[in-house]
This record gives C-alpha cells, sequence and structure tokens, in this order.
C-alpha cells in the first residue's frame, strides 16, 4: 500500500514534484466519499510520510509544513493523524535505535499545532505525552485515569431521581398510549421521545424499556411498534439485555412469564432487532435439564410398561398404588415455567418458522411437540401453509370445509400453491410435528387427502422428467406416512373415520410399500417416544383382557372391544392376538367372528401381520421330534384361511411370500396356500373322501359344491373371485402351478436330506395336494380366455419348465376341455344342424382341431421307441380326459335332488320360520335343483360324444409292433400308475379307463394281461408310495377289483362283459379279434382261479409287507388294505391270514409306533367286520377244471405253436401225475369244505384222456357221474357235521370219513392208471401231427402246475413251522421260487423267442395261470403219516434228482429213454399212491384242512410231516414235466428244475425280481 501511495521518486524529488504530487494525492482522496477504503489510504501516506521523517530521508520542517497543509483537507485528518502518531508511537518504543524514537518525538512536538492536546492524550502512550511535556509526570496521569474508569463504569450514581424528572415519564406513558388509529405514526412518536428525553433528562434505556412495556401491553399493534423500536435503538445488545432481564424477572419460582412477552421476543427476533443467541441464553430451564427431563420421561414410560407386562402380588398391588398416587401428586404441583417452549409457540404463532426450527432443534426430538400448545400452533401454520393447495387439489367432492385466512405477516412461510410447494417447508414442519399431528384430526385428513390426490397424479404421469420429480415426492410421503401418519393414528383415540382416511391413501399404494410401513410402525415406532411405549403398553394389556374373556359365546361384545382397540393400535394388538392363536387354535374361530368391527386399515395391517408371525426366524416349522409340522404353523394356516375368506384382505402379499418361499425351496408354507383356496374357493382336498363324495367329483361344478365336499362351504363366488383377480393381477397363477409342480420332487432330492422320511413324506403329499388343489381352483375360475393365455403348451411345460408330466397334464387338460368345447359351439353355430349324426361330426371334428397339435406335442415327451406300441394319440386321450368325461353319476346327482327336496319339505313343516325366509329358501333349493339337473343332461350328452369319439379313435389307439406284454408294460409305466397315485379321483379314473377300453374292444389291449400285472406284485408300488398316494393306490386297487369281483360274481355278466372280448383273448400272436371263435376265450371257470390267484398275490405281497418291519411299508399297506376292504379278502383263509399279521402287528408297535398301532387296530376292528361276508375257498372257485375242447384248440393254434402251450383253457386243466396228489388233497380238504374235490380228479382225467385219444372217454363219464352223484351225499352229510368252514375235530365222524376217502382213492387210482397210457403215445404222435404237439404242450403246462403246486405245499409248511399261536410269516418264502422261476422262464423265452416275441408274450399269460391252478392244489393238499412218508419221499426224491440230471445231459433225440423214464416215474407214483390210500384211512383225519398262507393253529405240528413229502413231490413233478413239453420249453425248463432247487430256500429278496411296475417293465424292455 505503501509503494503506491507514496513512491521513493517523491522524497527524493520533495521539493521540486514530490510535495506536489503527495498533497495531490491527499486531496484526490480527502474529496472522494468517506469510507473504510478511502480512510486507510489516507492513514497510508501519513503513515508513510511519518516513516521517511523518523528514518531521517525527510526534513521534519518539510514534513511539519506539507502535515499542516493536509490537516486542512478533511474535518477528521486530525483524529487521522492522531491514529497513525498512536501506531507510530506503539512501534517506535519497541525499536531500539534510540535516534528513531527522537525523530517521532520531534515530529510530534511539531504537530502540536495541529492535533489538539485532548486527542493526543486520549491516544498516546503516558511516557510520550510525558516526554512532549503535555503531561507533567506519567504515573500521576495513569492514576487519574484509573480513577476516572472506577468513577465512570463502577461507581452507582444516584442521579435516576434527583436529575430525571417524573414528568416527562408520564407524558411518555401517554405519548406511547395513545390512539393509534388515526394518522399515528412511528415516526411522529419518535420525534416526541426524543423531545421528551431532551427535555425532562430521562434516560434512554429506561425510555426504551418502557416502550417495551407498552408494546407488551398492546401487542396488536406490530406494525406501529416494530418500525418504532427499529428507529429507536442503536444497539442490538441493548435490547436484548432489557428483554433478557424482563424475563430473568418470571423465572422465580412460582413465576409465570406472560404470553405478551413471548409475543414482543417473538416479533423481534422475526424483524431481525435481536438474535436468537444473544436471547436464548437468557431463557430458562438449561438444555441440560431438558435432556435429562426427556431421559426421565422414557425411563417412566418404560417402568409403566414393565408394570403392566408383569404379573403382581395383591399386596404388592396396594403398595404399588400408594406410590402411583404420590407421584401424580408430585406431577400435579405446577412444573417451572419453560420459557424457551413458551417463545416457541410465539415464534409458531406469528409464522416465524425459521427461528422456532432453530429453538426445536436444541431439544430432543418430538419433545417440544408433546406440549400440546406447541403441537396445536404447529398444526395451525400448517393448516394456513397448505391450505391453497388442499383447496384445489385434496377437498373431496361435495364437501366444502372451513376457509382459513393466511397470516398478515408477510415473513410466515409461503403457502403451498403445487405438490412440489410441500417440499419446501411443509414435510419438514409434518416430521417435527411427529406423532402430534395426533391433537388436530382435521390437519391429519388434510395431509391424507393430499397424499390421495398425490397418488392419483403419480399413478397418471407417463413424462419420464415429471415422473423422477413426482418420485421424490413419492418418498416423501412414504416417510411423512412412516413419521407421522401412523404414530399419530397410534396416539387417535379408536378413531375409525381416520383410519378408514388413511386407508384411502395407503391402498393407493402397492403392498409392498404398505407392508414396509406396517413394519417401521410395529418394530420401531413405538420405541421413539414415552407417550407410545406407554400406548404400547396398555395396549397389550387390554388385548390381554379382551381375549381372557373371548368365548364363542361373547363374540359380539369382545368383537366391538377388539375393533376400538385395532383402530388405532393394529399391529400391537394382532400380534399379541396371534401369539395367542399360535398356542390355543380353539381360538380361531371366535377370534375370526369377533373380527368384523375392523376397519380396512386393519385388515390390511393383520395380513401384513400373518405374514411376518409365518416368516418369524425364531420359530421353528418342524416339532422336536422333526417328523411332523409344528401345530403353530397348522393354526396360523387355519386362520389364514378362514380370516381371507370372511373378510375383504388383500392376498398379493401371502401369494408372494408363498411364492418366494417356494423359490427358496421351502414347502413348508404350501400349508398356507391349500387352507386359503379351501376356504376360499370351497374347493377340499382329501384322500378320505367317501364313494359317495368321490361320484359326486366326478359330474359338474355345481355338483361338486353340493356332494363333493365335507364341508359344504357356500357363498364362495365373492372370496374365490376375490383369490382369483389377486393371482391373475400380479401374475401369480401359472408361476405358483410351476413351482409347486417342481417343488414335489425337491422335496425329496433337496429338502428331504436331512429330514425324517415320515416328514419327507407329508411334504411331499402337502405339495402334491396342494397342486391338485390349486390347479382345480384354476380349472374352474379362470375364464377359457385367461386359462389359454397364461398356461403353455404341455410340450413347453415338460421340455423348457421341467414340470414333470403328470402336473403338465393335470395343467393342461382344463385348456383342452375348454378349447373343445368352445370349438364345437363355433362349428354349431356356423353350421345349424340339429341331428345327431352332425353334432357328432361337428364334436370330432372340433376334437381333430385342438388335440392334433397336442399329439404331435407328447412325441417329444418319450423316446421314439416308446411310440412302437403306444400312440400318441391314446397317450394325449388318457392324459387328457377325466371321470366327467367317462361316466355321469346319475346316483350322485339324485341324490342331491332327493337332498334338496327333503329340505323343502323341512321348511315347509317348520312353522317357526318366517314366511319370507321360507320364501327364499325354497327358491334357493329349487333354483339349485334345476341347476343340478340341467347340469346332468348338459353332462349326459358330453359323455355321448365322448364315448362315440373314443369308439372311432380306438382302433389306433395300440400298434402291434412288439408284444401285447411289452404294450402293457408301456401303458402301466408312461399312464396308468403315474395318474393312479396323482388323485383320489384319476385313481377312479384309470380303474374306469382301463374297464373302458376293454369294453371298447380295443385291438392288441390284453385286458387279463393288465389286470394280472396290477394285482400281482404289489409290494415295490406299495412301498414307493407316500401316505396319501397309497390311499390313492389303495383307491385305484379297490376300483380295479370292484370291476373284477363283478365279472367273478356271476357267469352271466362275465359272458356278457367278457366272453366275447379281444381283453380275454388267450391267443397272444392272433393280432386281429373276429370274436367267433369261442375257443380262443378264458371260460368263466378259469377266471374264477385267475381271480383267485390274484387274491392269493395280494395276500402274500401284504403279508411281506407287514413283515419288513419299515415303517413306510406297513404304514402304506394297512392304508391300501382298509382301502380295498370290500373286495379284499373275499376268501377265508386269506384274510385268517392277513388277521394274524395284523394282529401281531398291534401287539408289536403298540409301544414303539402309536400311528402304525392307530392304523392296524383300525383295520383289525374293520376286518372282523367284514368277516361275515369271507366265503371259504372251495365257494369262491371251483377245484375242477371246465372241459374243453383241445381238437378246436389245436386247430386255432395252427402250425406255428408246436412246442408252445396252446391254450390258456387247457394249461389251466391238472396235469395227470399230478391228478393222485390232487386227490388225496382233496379229500383233506372236504372235511370243511363244501364242495367235493373229486370233480377236479375226474375233469382233470377228462382232459388227460380227451389229449391222447378218445377211447376212455366213455369211462371217464361213466365215473364222472357216479363222482357227482356221491359227492352231492357227502355234501349233504358234511353239512350236517360241520359247520361253515372250519376244521373238524378230531373223533367225531372219523370212520364214515375213511370210508368216503377209500371210495375216492379208489376212484383216483382208476382214472389215474389210465392216463399214462395217453402220456405214452404223445411223443410218437408229436412227431407225425402237429396237433399232437400242442397237446403236449399242454400237459406239459399241466406238468409245471403240478410242480409248482408242491412247491407251494410245501414253502407253506415251512411256514407253518415257524410261526406260532396260529399266525403265519409272509407267505412270499412259500410260493417265492416259484415266482422267481416263473421270472427267470419268462425272460429267457424272451430273450430266445422269434422276433414277434409272441412266445414270450403266451408264456406270462400262461404262467398266470399255471400259478392259478398249481396253487389250488396247494390248497387242498393231503398230508401224510409221519414215519412212511418220510421215507418214501426221500427216495422219490433221490430217484426223480438223479433222473432230471441225466437227462440234462442227454440230447433231444433221446425220446425212448425219456419215455422209459417217464413210464417208470408213472409206475412210482401209482405205487405211492396206493400206500397213502392205504396210509389215509388212519392218518387224514389228524390233518389240517389247507395249506393257505395261514392255518389254524392245529396244523404246526402236523405240518411238519407234510413238509418234507411235498417238497420231493415237487421235484418228482418237475421231473415228470421235462417230458411232457416241446423243444424250446424242455431245455429252459431242465434249467430252471435244477436252479428251482436251490432257490427253495429263498424268500423276499427274490420276491423283489417278479412284478414291480415301473421297474420291470423297464428291465423287460
Amino acid at each position: 500500500m505503501a509503494a503506491l501511495v507514496l513512491p521513493t521518486d517523491w522524497i527524493k524529488n520533495w521539493e521540486k514534484s514530490g510535495k506536489n504530487e503527495f498533497l495531490q494525492l491527499c486531496r484526490t482522496l480527502a474529496d472522494q466519499p468517506s469510507d473504510d477504503v478511502i480512510l486507510r489510504d489516507i492513514q497510508a501516506a501519513l503513515y508513510e510520510l511519518s516513516w521517511h521523517v523518523i528514518r531521517g530521508s525527510l526534513k521534519l520542517e518539510l514534513a511539519a509544513s506539507i502535515l499542516g497543509d493536509v490537516v486542512e483537507l478533511r474535518e477528521d485528518m486530525a483524529s487521522i493523524l492522531a491514529d497513525v502518531f498512536c501506531i507510530l508511537d506503539i512501534e517506535t518504543s519497541c525499536l531500539e535505535e534510540k535516534n528513531k524514537r527522537d525523530h517521532f518525538t520531534q515530529l510530534v512536538g511539531a504537530c502540536l499545532f495541529l492535533v489538539p492536546d485532548a486527542v493526543l492524550k486520549e491516544r498516546l502512550d503516558p511516557e510520550t505525552l510525558e516526554s512532549l511535556g503535555l503531561i507533567k509526570q506519567a504515573q500521576q496521569f495513569n492514576q487519574k485515569i484509573v480513577k476516572i474508569k472506577t468513577k465512570l463504569f463502577y461507581k452507582q450514581q444516584k442521579f435516576n431521581l434527583l436529575r430525571e424528572e417524573n414528568e416527562g415519564y408520564a407524558k411518555l406513558v401517554t405519548e406511547l398510549g395513545q390512539d393509534l388509529s388515526g394518522n399515528v405514526t412511528s415516526h411522529l412518536v419518535l420525534e416526541s421521545i426524543k423531545s421528551l428525553i431532551g427535555c425532562f433528562n430521562l434516560d434512554p434505556n429506561r425510555v426504551l424499556d418502557i416502550i417495551l412495556e407498552v408494546y407488551e401491553c398492546r401487542c396488536e399493534h406490530d406494525d406501529f411498534f416494530v418500525p418504532l423500536i427499529k428507529s429507536y435503538m442503536c444497539e442490538h445488545q441493548t435490547l436484548c439485555h432489557i428483554l433478557g432481564f424482563k424475563f430473568k424477572f418470571h423465572q422465580e419460582p412460582n413465576g409465570e412469564t406472560p404470553s405478551s412477552l413471548y409475543h414482543v421476543a417473538a416479533t423481534l427476533l422475526q424483524h431481525n432487532l435481536i438474535e436468537l443467541e444473544d436471547l436464548y441464553v437468557h431463557l430458562m430451564p438449561l438444555d441440560s435439564t431438558i435432556v435429562e427431563e426427556h431421559k426421565g420421561e422414557i425411563q417412566e414410560a418404560k417402568q409403566i410398561a414393565r408394570k403392566l407386562t408383569m404379573v403382581v402380588v395383591p399386596s404388592e398391588k396396594s403398595e404399588d398404588k400408594e406410590k402411583e398416587k404420590e407421584k401424580e401428586e408430585e406431577k400435579n404441583d405446577k412444573p417451572p415455567d419453560n420459557q424457551k417452549l413458551g417463545l416457541l409457540e410465539a415464534l409458531l404463532k406469528i409464522g416465524d418458522w425459521h427461528h422456532a426450527q432453530s429453538i426445536m432443534e436444541q431439544m430432543p426430538a418430538f419433545y417440544a411437540t408433546s406440549h400440546k400448545a406447541i403441537a396445536v400452533a404447529l398444526c395451525q401454520l400448517l393448516h394456513l401453509t397448505v391450505e391453497p393447495l388442499y383447496r384445489r387439489a385434496g377437498v373431496p367432492k361435495g364437501a366444502k370445509g372451513r376457509l382459513m385466512r393466511p397470516l398478515r405477516n408477510k415473513r410466515a412461510p409461503r403457502p403451498a400453491e403445487t405438490l412440489e410447494d410441500l417440499r419446501r417447508e411443509v414435510f419438514s414442519m409434518l416430521c417435527y410435528l411427529g406423532p402430534h399431528l395426533s391433537h388436530d384430526p382435521i390437519l391429519f385428513a388434510k395431509i391424507v387427502r393430499l397424499g390421495k390426490g398425490f397418488m392419483k397424479e403419480y399413478q397418471n404421469e407417463s413424462r419420464q422428467d415429471h415422473k423422477e420429480k413426482m418420485d421424490t415426492l413419492l418418498s416423501c410421503f412414504l416417510s411423512i406416512a412412516d413419521q407421522v401418519l401412523l404414530p399419530s393414528l397410534t396416539l387417535m383415540d379408536c378413531n375409525a373415520c381416520m383410519s378408514e382416511e388413511l386407508w384411502g391413501f395407503f391402498k393407493l399404494l402397492p403392498y409392498q410399500h404398505r407392508y414396509r410401513l406396517y413394519g417401521q410402525w410395529k418394530n420401531e415406532t413405538y420405541s421413539s417416544h414415552p407417550l407410545l411405549v406407554k400406548v404400547k403398553a396398555q395396549t397389550v394389556d387390554r388385548a390381554k383382557y379382551i381375549m381372557k374373556r373371548l368365548t364363542k359365546e361373547n363374540v359380539k361384545p369382545s368383537g366391538r372391544q377388539i375393533g376400538k382397540l385395532s383402530h388405532s393400535n393394529p399391529t400391537i394388538l394382532f400380534d399379541y392376538i396371534l401369539s395367542q392363536i399360535q398356542w390355543y387354535d380353539n381360538l380361531i374361530t371366535p377370534v375370526v367372528d369377533s373380527l368384523k368391527y375392523l376397519t380396512s386399515l386393519s385388515y390390511d395391517v393383520l395380513a401384513y401381520c400373518i405374514i411376518e408371525a409365518l416368516a418369524n426366524p425364531e420359530k421353528e416349522k418342524m416339532k422336536h421330534d422333526d417328523t411332523t409340522i409344528s401345530s403353530w404353523l397348522q393354526s396360523l394356516a387355519s386362520l389364514c384361511g378362514a380370516v381371507f375368506r370372511k373378510y375383504p384382505i388383500e392376498l398379493a402379499g401371502l401369494l408372494q411370500y408363498v411364492t418366494n418361499q417356494l423359490k427358496a425351496g421351502k414347502s413348508f408354507d404350501l400349508l398356507i396356500l391349500k387352507e386359503v383356496v379351501q376356504k376360499m374357493a370351497g374347493i377340499e382336498i382329501t384322500d378320505e373322501m367317501t364313494m359317495e363324495q368321490l361320484e359326486a367329483m366326478t359330474g359338474g361344478e355345481q355338483l361338486k359344491a353340493e356332494g363333493g365336499y365335507f364341508g359344504q362351504i357356500r357363498n364362495t363366488k365373492k372370496s374365490s373371485q376375490r383369490l382369483k383377480d389377486a393371482l391373475l393381477d400380479h401374475e401369480l397363477a401359472l408361476p405358483l402351478c410351476l413351482l409347486m409342480a417342481q417343488q414335489r420332487n425337491g422335496v425329496v432330492f433337496s429338502e428331504g436330506g436331512e429330514k425324517h422320511l415320515k416328514l419327507v413324506g407329508k411334504l411331499y403329499d402337502q405339495c402334491h395336494d396342494t397342486l391338485v388343489q390349486f390347479g382345480g381352483f384354476l380349472a374352474s375360475n379362470l375364464s377359457t380366455e385367461d386359462y389359454i393365455k397364461r398356461v403353455p403348451p404341455v410340450d413347453i411345460l415338460c421340455n423348457q419348465f421341467h414340470t414333470p408330466h403328470d402336473a403338465a397334464f393335470f395343467l393342461s387338460r382344463p385348456m383342452y376341455a375348454h378349447q373343445i368345447l368352445s370349438k364345437y359351439d363355433e362349428l354349431k353355430k356356423a353350421e345349424k344342424g340339429n341331428r345327431q349324426q352332425q353334432k357328432v361330426h361337428k364334436y370330432m371334428a372340433a376334437c381333430e382341431q385342438v388335440m392334433g397339435p397336442v399329439h404331435e406335442a407328447v412325441v417329444s415327451l418319450h423316446l421314439p421307441k416308446v411310440w412302437d406300441d403306444l400312440r400318441p394319440q391314446f397317450y394325449a386321450t388318457f392324459w387328457s380326459l377325466t371321470m366327467y368325461d367317462l361316466a355321469v353319476p346319475h346316483n350322485a346327482y339324485d341324490r342331491e335332488v332327493n337332498k334338496l327336496k327333503a329340505q323343502m319339505k323341512a321348511i315347509d313343516d317348520n312353522p317357526e320360520m318366517p314366511l319370507n325366509k321360507k320364501k327364499k329358501e325354497k327358491e334357493r333349493c329349487t333354483a339349485l335343483q334345476d341347476k343340478l339337473l340341467e347340469e346332468e343332461k348338459k353332462q349326459l350328452e358330453h359323455v355321448q360324444r365322448v364315448l362315440h369319439r373314443l369308439k372311432l379313435e380306438k382302433d389306433n389307439w395300440l400298434l402291434a409292433k412288439s408284444t401285447k406284454n411289452e404294450t402293457i408294460t408301456k401303458f402301466l409305466q408312461l399312464c396308468l400308475f403315474p395318474r393312479c397315485i396323482f388323485s383320489a379321483i384319476d385313481a377312479v379314473y384309470c380303474a374306469r379307463f382301463v374297464e373302458l377300453v376293454h369294453q371298447q374292444k380295443t385291438p392288441n389291449f390284453c385286458t387279463l394281461l393288465c389286470y394280472d400285472r396290477v394285482f400281482s406284485d404289489i409290494i415295490y408300488t406299495v412301498a414307493s408310495c407316500t401316505e396319501n398316494e397309497a390311499r390313492r393306490y389303495g383307491r385305484f386297487l379297490c376300483c380295479m377289483l370292484e370291476t373284477v369281483t363283478r365279472w367273478h360274481s356271476d357267469r352271466a355278466i362275465y359272458e356278457k362283459e367278457c366272453g366275447n372280448y379281444p381283453g380275454f383273448l388267450t391267443i397272444f400272436r392272433a393280432t386281429s379279434f373276429d370274436g367267433g371263435n369261442k375257443a380262443d376265450q378264458l371260460d368263466y371257470e378259469n377266471f374264477r382261479h385267475v381271480v383267485h390267484k390274484w387274491h392269493y398275490k395280494l395276500t402274500k405281497a401284504s403279508v411281506h409287507c407287514l413283515e419288513t418291519g419299515e415303517y413306510t411299508h406297513i404304514r402304506n399297506i394297512l392304508i391300501v388294505l382298509t382301502k380295498i376292504l370290500p373286495c379284499y379278502p373275499k376268501v377265508l383263509n386269506l384274510g385268517q391270514a392277513l388277521e394274524c399279521r395284523v394282529h401281531k402287528i398291534c401287539q408289536e408297535e403298540k409301544e414303539k409306533r402309536p400311528d402304525l398301532y392307530a392304523l392296524a387296530m383300525g383295520y383289525s376292528g374293520q376286518l372282523k367286520g367284514r368277516k361275515v361276508h369271507m366265503v371259504p375257498e372251495n365257494e369262491f372257485h371251483h377245484k375242477e377244471q371246465p372241459v374243453r375242447s383241445a381238437t378246436a384248440t389245436s386247430l386255432q393254434n395252427g402250425p406255428g405253436s408246436a412246442g408252445k402251450p396252446a391254450t390258456a383253457a387247457t394249461n389251466a386243466g391238472k396235469p395227470e401225475e399230478g391228478a393222485s396228489e390232487d386227490t388225496d388233497k382233496s379229500k383233506e380238504k372236504s372235511q370243511g369244505a363244501a364242495k367235493p374235490a373229486s370233480k377236479t380228479n375226474n375233469t382233470t382225467t377228462k382232459v388227460a384222456t380227451s389229449n391222447g385219444n378218445s377211447a376212455p372217454n366213455s369211462n371217464k363219464n361213466s365215473k364222472e357221474k357216479e363222482d357227482k352223484e356221491k359227492s352231492g351225499k357227502e355234501k349233504k352229510e358234511k353239512k350236517e357235521k360241520t359247520p361253515g368252514s372250519t376244521p373238524e375235530p378230531k373223533g367225531s365222524g372219523k370212520e364214515r370219513q375213511k370210508e368216503e376217502r377209500s371210495a375216492k382213492d379208489d376212484k383216483t387210482r382208476d382214472g389215474k392208471e389210465k392216463t399214462p397210457k395217453a402220456d405214452k403215445d404223445k411223443p410218437k404222435k408229436d412227431e407225425k401231427s402237429k396237433d399232437d404237439k400242442a397237446k403236449a404242450g399242454s400237459s406239459g403246462a399241466s406238468d409245471k402246475e403240478s410242480s409248482k403246486e408242491r412247491d407251494v405245499s410245501k414253502e407253506n409248511c415251512k411256514g407253518e413251522k415257524n410261526t406260532q399261536s396260529g399266525s403265519l410269516k409272509s407267505p412270499v418264502p412259500r410260493s417265492d421260487s416259484a415266482e422267481t422261476e416263473r421270472e427267470q422262464k419268462r425272460r429267457k423265452l424272451d430273450a430266445h423267442s422269434s422276433p414277434s416275441h409272441s412266445s414270450a408274450v403266451k408264456d406270462s399269460l400262461i404262467e398266470l395261470k399255471d400259478s392259478i391252478s398249481k396253487h389250488y392244489a396247494n390248497h387242498n393238499t393231503a398230508t401224510q403219516s409221519k414215519s412212511k412218508e418220510m421215507e418214501t419221499d426221500k427216495k422219490d426224491s433221490e430217484k426223480s434228482r438223479d433222473r432230471s440230471k441225466e437227462k440234462e445231459k442227454k440230447d433231444d433225440k433221446d425220446r425212448k429213454d425219456r419215455k422209459r423214464d417217464y413210464s417208470n416215474s408213472d409206475r412210482e407214483m401209482s405205487q405211492e399212491l396206493k400206500r397213502r390210500k392205504d396210509e389215509n384211512g388212519t392218518s387224514s383225519s389228524k390233518h389240517s384242512k389247507s395249506a393257505s398262507p395261514s392255518d389254524s393253529p392245529r396244523s404246526n405240528d402236523k405240518s411238519k410231516s407234510s413238509k418234507s413229502s411235498s417238497k420231493e413231490k415237487g421235484d418228482l413233478t418237475k421231473a415228470q414235466k421235462n417230458f411232457s413239453t416241446g423243444k424250446k420249453e424242455s431245455r429252459h425248463d431242465k434249467d430252471k428244475s435244477e436252479k428251482k432247487e436251490k432257490r427253495d430256500s429263498t424268500g423276499a429278496k427274490e420276491d423283489k425280481k417278479q412284478y414291480p411296475f415301473p421297474v420291470v417293465a423297464k428291465q423287460r424292455a
């Protein structure tokens, strides 16, 4: 600055130019307007000039003269120069160079005439003044200064009353208190005040104080006093001190600060006449005190909450009450005045939000607004701010409202005109207000309505730039809802209107936002403020009180109390109610009924609370045993179903929760979906349906609703519509289906790893059942367009979404039905023709159009090899049809119609019912009846169309590229088995479909094989099922057995429904059926044998499963047995076997596994009840085999059948070698049997002789007649002696029985002796004619049967040995080896047979009948005496084994040797029969009657003797069997007879190789 002001050149050339330049500079600076910058420049110029003098570069005289000229330029130049000297004085006094100090002193001395002495004395140091001679002594001068300062500043002058005149103050008060309505202005009054101060010598501060006092009294005149004070005062601090003194005055213990003072202070603050920081320090209480007070309030609130949740002993209650009274009294003492809050209130009232916000920031959150006056003031300010916007965008139609006048204060917040303006100040005000908006419900409603208006704009906004602004506003509104609206609702006392108002805003938000708000409200808001803590505790306490008293009887009053409580605090209330329901499920019904007084918001909160309870991570969803789902989850699921059905609650959140759980691979929560669909749509999923319900389920929707479910859930129209809308609006229908379908396997493979098998089964069932139920709901409730739009084609479902095939078709099935019907309707409208033929034609066309793409699509689902046997058309037809398409349940329709008629009659007979109600009920019943009749008619027409379509399609269903056996395998694997366990109705459908395919006379479909494969071995199928699948499988078997039982019951029915059908054709090579040859059909009696074989197989499998000891096997077989009880067991001895085994299960499992015990006990009781319907075995089927024409059979078979079994009918006959055994067995059997067994022997003889030549026929016929006569007599005698079918005790009638047996043995021996002759000629004739070869084949098959009979009897004997007290082990070991051997034969023949595999197929059905006839012999086995029998049997068995080994080594050409061995064996057999005849007279009465899977206790010790003999007989028969069959069979039989001896002892292990449905089918393929 110095260099610029005074350059060095000026000093050097001072005389010439420097002096003038400097003077010109000072003149220029002095002429400019005075400000700080100019002043500094002048000081700098003078300072530089003086320094040049001090340094000696400029002479003193020159400087003094120029300074004299400069001083004259400005009035204050002397003062400026004195300031410069002051600075230089300080600087030079610090310098060490004395000459510079001397130069300074000389300069000041030269300028004494320029600067007054008083100014220099004021500014220079006393030592400098002394050196200049201005004062005498510096020390005395200092003392004098101290005295003067003390007198001025510290000594009180008593001039107040002495010098000032009271009159002046009186005039001042009068001046200020005058009427201000006229032309009086603050400027005029100020002039008067100045005059008064001057005239009466008034103290200005006292005058200011009086002005403020008058302003306090006349605070409405802000416009006058504020300008007056503004123009009067000189310093802000003075005014602030005076105000502070006024506030201090009112801080006495009982003092109360007047509101006028707050108003004056607030107004002065607003006009910036004082600073808030300066005034704030004068206000009480201190901030630290406020913080402590707030903490104390929180602690107190928490204590109150704790007390409310504690259990208090009565003695403690009285003490607590006294303490509470004392505290209340303390509170009632007037609290000290809070001046900060008072000032804050005043600021809010005048609209000074800026300063008010500053004060609130100094305090804890919501502390200020917790005082009602402040909250109300802030609410009023908000009213004024939002008023214009509310009038424009928030007022509902038709509402007027009270107009609010805006503040006259221009400094108040600017009113909001647009939604964007709310962000300026309104939102921040609301945030400071917090829960205390509850003080002003009207403002609450205004804010909510503004939010509603905003949401409507937000939803309609499409422009991107506006959308971003709107998103910001949305987040602001959500924050306000979270921090202000919901907490305020909590503090409102039961204000249902506000709750509904708030719902009007919330319902426009997506449920995600709403649930987030509810979560904050429930879990965080209540801890933010002491008041809310108290309210929470009080709500819980009240909820406990209500819930303790809630019962079914007082639902209404309790419901009202719950409703009141829920208006304000729904989250806390529902949280407690749900916790109670999780413990006590009997509360569900009363709670649901009591929720009818809730608001819409409360219902929505309830939905959130339920989801939160379900998702609680602290709760285990399994019980401690890890085998069952927790009861709390089941209770919540039941509540969900009931609540969501009864009340209009949004479902989207709950459905999304279930979907998310499925995505995460958790299937527990499907229980919720199951309950919701069941309650809301009335669609019930249960495998415990009665047959009547199942029948109703095959009808239309109306019949299903009326008769298909246990609980008839009425009025589901609205609730199911809501469920449908929720699914469609949020696009959850298909995802849920797909996730459930995928999760079924996920349960087993993903979830099931660590879980108990029982739980995995339950979860699988739950997942599957829910899928079926949910799919059923979609099918019945979605429109055709909606369904087709959402469900993709079946190939996409399977290949892209990896949906299992059964589930994919389940989802697609309704779509096909819809499409076919709509297409059919289109075609009908296009061509109007009413003829039935035209309609059928149109229906076929519609089917082709819709199903054509499906036939193409299914090809990709399986390997090409599959379609060699099944046509895609057949596959798609099977999977796309339902029971609705196949049959009309007329009985079910009639039942429901009769029920409705009975209801109407009951209504008429009811005298108490009002007439109008009677009329309504009758109208409802009549309308329902009409609907049912119309539905029945519609279904009847539909079924006729479908059956006609199937009739036309059937010829193209099955191809003959491979064997019928293979076709049946694929049909079972890909169609029947997957679907029969899908649902109960599907189980019935599968059985009905098989029957329908049979009735339609479908080419290449063997009904016999199909049924045989279904019944033959159910062990693996049962073992692989879950609990519910076992029920469905049992129902399927029951329906199959019903059909079989119907055919078995009556010859006429059998002849009508099976007699001339290709399904019962016994020639498997035939690819077409002419229906003309009766010899190719299985006759009635053989069919009865086959049915008995199936019953035996079922018994064997059942006992095996019961004996495994595995939980799943036992549970499932008991379920299956319970389901098939109406049709099985029908045979007494099979029933006894089961009964013994089940009784053992009951004993074993009573303590170990109670659920198995309960199942077993239940079945055991039902089984005993069915005993009266059981019949002895010989009543179930005749032992004799019907006579058949062998000639016709051999001709039918033709040349290609040489060396193979001829027909099933011939095979069913007993072999010659086994006849004697049969005779002996039948004798034993005849003790308790109703029919004699001699017929069997005669028939056997008859068949055998007809195979050789016709010569002995006449003898045989005459003997047959004699036998029949004798058997009639025996029947009568036995009926008299032996009641029922129980074995006759020892002693009574022994001689008579002996005589009868000896007579029978004679006849049997005569027949037997004739038989081998025919057999000897067979090999010769075999070389000559093909017919004889066929006959040889048949006798070979008979040999097989006899050997198997002996195996079975042998194994039965073993079983008898091992059992105690009449209960047997599984029958599997007894006939297991025979079964296994048959299986191996079938496989070997399949491997070595011709390309068509017809021989393999033929074998399979022949073996079906072999095993049957084998095991009739088994049931009729005669027991011999112990000692002799064992010796002869041992010899025979050794010989037969030797022979069989020799025969295996020989070539096929050694026929003569075989003949010799054959005749030898026959001779041995005849000798053996003679011995038996002699022994039978003495020992037959001692033996038991049957070798069934379960024998009477008496047979245990005697069965030992029969064990070895039956074994030897089995070996002997095996040897004989090798001679009577053709080349290929003899070769295979030799191998098998040797292997069979090794396998006789093997049991359940080999049984596993027999008929597993899905597994073996693959092996065979």
